[in-house]
């Protein structure tokens, strides 16, 4: 069975409506990003930043799958299927997508302030002042801020290179941790970006990019792939 990694990043989630930093001038919700997503920032202000990342699990809460999530899902009736997303959401998982690495944490759990290995879901919305882990210590976002190491780069990267078939959407490969780990991908796998701006990747030149958005785009290559 052939392996399918798709590397994932806000792009397609914004079609669910769930907005990122990005959509304003480093803001958001009037929010800076350095009060809000930084060590230096729960250090400074924990309610504050507890407060941000309820409203950010409400909206994820209330958002639903789109039609790329859904067709990423499809693939795995006929493929071997790896998800690696920025994205702190699980709208892959709710689409049903079984195998999902979340490079930048996930907003639905909670962990340790002081053992990062101890992570709980949330049930519900909040997380407050005052919750804590099995030590005693406040729970924070399960989240790798601004400023943060991203520890599960090495395992991503020795997941891309067992790729076949490697599927780029929602980010544009023009910044890290997209543009290294796809140099991770074998020498003859079949590529693909899907993004709706026309890119050139000079370092790529057998990368296949489909101008458009990620609900169209990618069910329209699932069904490609699907009767290959």
């Amino acid at each position: 069975m052939k392996k399918i990694v798709v590397f994932s990043g806000s792009g397609i989630s914004a079609e669910s409506g769930i907005k990122t930093f990005r959509d304003s001038d480093g803001l958001w919700e009037q929010y800076r990003i350095e009060d809000v997503a930084t060590p230096q920032a729960w250090e400074r202000n924990p309610e504050l930043v507890l407060d941000f990342y309820n409203q950010r699990r409400r909206q994820v809460i209330s958002a639903k799958p789109n039609a790329a999530h859904l067709a990423i899902a499809e693939l795995q009736k006929k493929f071997e299927v790896q998800v690696i997303t920025q994205n702190v959401d699980d709208l892959h998982e709710r689409a049903g997508s079984k195998n999902v690495l979340h490079l930048h944490g996930e907003i639905r759990k909670s962990r340790s302030s002081i053992n990062p290995f101890l992570v709980y879901d949330i049930n519900g919305t909040e997380l407050n002042l005052g919750d804590t882990c099995a030590l005693g210590s406040q729970l924070r976002p399960h989240i790798v801020w601004f400023g943060e190491q991203v520890p599960m780069m090495e395992v991503t990267a020795d997941l891309t290179a067992t790729a076949h078939i490697f599927i780029v959407v929602g980010t544009s490969l023009q910044v890290y941790p997209a543009a290294s780990l796809v140099s991770h991908a074998p020498f003859d796998a079949a590529m693909y970006l899907i993004d709706p701006q026309a890119i050139t990747i000079p370092y790529l030149p057998n990368i296949k990019i489909i101008q458009e958005k990620a609900g169209t785009g990618v069910p329209d290559l699932v069904n490609i792939l699907m009767k290959s």
